[in-house]
């Protein structure tokens, strides 16, 4: 088999004419007169960025025409302590006000649960629900720093509901219906809500999915809910499904909204600090931890992120495949801020046929199409060819995050996706709601690389001794203050447990816990999380490079790869689920072992090589390595509600493959 060109190759290099319209070149040219500076690349733009720091944000703050009712006088105070450091003091803003600039009849969303269902919203459309919402919640007693959850699907009111939450100041923080009860309240019930939102129900590869039972099962054990808000789905008249008298203090939408007419938000004003998200940790040791994400930190980074990295302008239309439990749900609901039009999708990227993304990205004429690594690597697996099916000639930019995207699946989307697009692999996650390294429109595309560090983002790669290194694996920290760091942990009253998650390697140092390498050009490449890194022989193994090679062999459908405590050393073990009807022989496993020896080293090779049925994988698809290597040690998995699969752990017990 022809081995993959090196990882170095350049795959797309933006126009001349294209580079020079994007707003990230304007942002700079805005920079250079509005600072006397002569900056004339990114490199020197993300210098700057991170040399000064609160010059920077500042300018981005103009540039992005944040809407507040009093600016900061303050733009970063205690700018030497992690955590610690504030932004903007003395500003006075409200989110949902940024996100519903717009109150006309131009398209807000569209919105498509498979095949199943379809609507279309205007941004009146969508300011107006918002206004009835926020005034129901309000007379049902929410106020500043209430609680308020959604066990939701991607769907319009989902984003209404949120919206709605942070006008009046609450916190919002949601769950996919694919949740299991005892997930949703060891996230619920750790941070109380007063009101609880939910549809009837979702689809699902095909499938029409109940919610209410659930949705009943939960309420009943979290007394602090004081009202269930239920919009149909499934069924229009919701109050007529039997399960729907089952829900405790349960009111349909309808209901909920009916004593409160379309009028004028009135958005409260709060600091920049204030609480608008808790998202969650998707670990399995222990209940999740509660992230307080700020509003105006997360608004700012995110209309960064938008704006200038991901080129987004206004009437554009940007779908990201996510759920509500995955942080990519809030990051493309900031969307809404640039005055872009949403494309919101729920259920099975699958179902009824393995084009139906690509098919809703014709039907809009995407811009901005997101996804998982994994997705892309599923849908060439299915020999799926979209640009080949479909119309994508509007789509600029392809993302693609929750795991390290392999060198592969950059050829594969420049050849079966298409050819001029701005693939951005992109790297961050729910500790900051947003990345530390993406896309910038106009740097080439290099097999295997993200792009960039983020402007703002003081991000390096440190070896064990905390030195800085170039060319070299090692922690990926961040060495300065940025705004969308979380305001704290809920129920951490001292931070204690927030500074442990981050600080305690490095003092004032931001360890986010990726094993990467920094490219002299100033790319990224990501191996995998550090604490699931490999050390055999004392020699740490990253093990997206195993991925790597392991996923191209195409009898090979996914793989999971862990370090088994072996003799006083650590032995290389892989997983792989094969394709229907392909058996692990000793052929098949020759070939795995020969493609990593010849494209990394001889320690990369595994010493043990099991087929499983199925690899376990948390509710947002990220493969769960570390849950399995406590059950291959037997050692306990305390929180398997955090799994989509979590029956596929006991496939790794007591395997006879690894007790010799």
């Amino acid at each position: 088999m022809k081995e993959p060109p090196p990882m170095s190759d350049l795959v797309w290099q933006p126009d001349t004419a294209a580079v020079s319209r994007t707003r990230l070149t304007a942002f700079q040219h805005w920079v250079n007169s509005h600072h006397q500076l002569s900056i004339a690349d990114y490199a020197g733009l993300h210098d700057w960025s991170v040399n000064e720091i609160e010059a920077f944000w500042s300018a981005l703050w103009q540039f992005a025409e944040v809407r507040a009712s009093q600016p900061a006088t303050t733009v970063l105070q205690d700018a030497d302590r992690m955590p610690g450091a504030r932004w903007f003091v003395g500003a006075r803003l409200n989110f949902a006000e940024n996100l519903l600039r717009r109150r006309d009849d131009a398209t807000a969303l569209h919105f498509h649960a498979e095949d199943q269902c379809y609507r279309q919203w205007s941004w009146k459309q969508l300011y107006d629900e918002v206004s009835r919402v926020a005034q129901a919640l309000r007379a049902a007693g929410v106020g500043v720093g209430d609680r308020v959850a959604g066990f939701v699907p991607n769907a319009p009111e989902t984003l209404v509901a949120m919206l709605a939450t942070s006008s009046l100041g609450a916190v919002w923080s949601s769950c996919s219906p694919d949740f299991g009860v005892q997930g949703v309240l060891d996230r619920f019930g750790q941070i109380e809500p007063k009101v609880l939102f939910t549809s009837d129900g979702y689809f699902y590869n095909g499938k029409r999915l109940n919610s209410l039972e659930k949705i009943a099962g939960i309420v009943e054990q979290l007394p602090c809910i004081q009202q269930v808000v239920v919009w149909p789905l499934l069924n229009a008249e919701v109050e007529q499904d039997p399960t729907f008298a089952q829900v405790p203090r349960a009111v349909s939408w309808a209901g909920f909204t009916a004593a409160h007419p379309a009028a004028d938000i009135d958005f409260v004003q709060l600091p920049f600090d204030h609480p608008l998200y808790i998202l969650y940790s998707s670990g399995t040791t222990g209940k999740p931890k509660c992230i307080v994400h700020g509003a105006g930190g997360t608004l700012l980074q995110h209309l960064k992120e938008h704006i200038l990295h991901g080129d987004l302008h206004t009437g554009d239309r940007l779908m990201y495949y996510t759920t509500c439990g995955w942080m990519m749900w809030n990051w493309m609901a900031s969307a809404l801020a640039v005055g872009a039009t949403l494309v919101l999708y729920d259920g099975s990227p699958f179902a009824p046929e393995p084009g139906i993304l690509w098919r809703i990205a014709e039907q809009h004429q995407l811009t901005h199409f997101g996804t998982s690594a994994k997705y892309l690597s599923a849908l060439e697996k299915h020999d799926c060819k979209p640009g080949q099916q479909f119309d994508l000639s509007a789509l600029r930019f392809v993302f693609s995050t929750g795991s390290p995207l392999l060198p592969e699946s950059y050829d594969y989307v420049y050849r079966d996706i298409k050819a001029e697009v701005a693939l951005c692999s992109i790297s961050g996650g729910t500790d900051i709601v947003s990345c530390f390294a993406l896309g910038a429109p106009t740097l080439p595309v290099y097999r295997g690389e993200l792009q960039a560090r983020g402007l703002g983002m003081a991000v390096q790669i440190w070896n064990d001794a905390g030195q800085p290194v170039v060319g070299e694996k090692g922690e990926l920290v961040c060495t300065k203050p940025f705004p969308s760091m979380p305001v704290g942990f809920w129920n951490d009253a001292d931070g204690s447990r927030y500074r442990a998650a981050y600080f305690e390697r490095f003092p004032n140092v931001w360890v986010h816990g990726d094993y990467a390498e920094l490219t002299p050009r100033g790319g990224l490449i990501i191996y995998g999380r550090s604490d699931a890194v490999l050390n055999p022989g004392g020699v740490r193994i990253g093990t997206a490079e195993i991925y790597r090679q392991v996923e191209t062999i195409p009898e090979v459908v996914e793989s999971l790869c862990i370090g088994q405590d072996w003799e006083g050393d650590v032995r290389v073990v892989l997983f792989v689920r094969l394709r229907e009807g392909v058996v692990l022989d000793e052929v098949l496993q020759k070939q795995i072992r020969d493609r990593i020896r010849q494209n990394t080293t001889p320690r990369h090779v595994p010493a043990r090589i099991v087929a499983v049925a199925d690899i376990p994988r948390t509710l947002s698809g990220k493969i769960v390595e570390l849950a399995v290597r406590n059950v291959v040690h037997g050692r306990p998995v305390t929180n398997r509600e955090a799994l989509a699969n979590p029956q596929a752990l006991e496939l790794f017990r007591d395997l006879p493959e690894l007790q010799s």
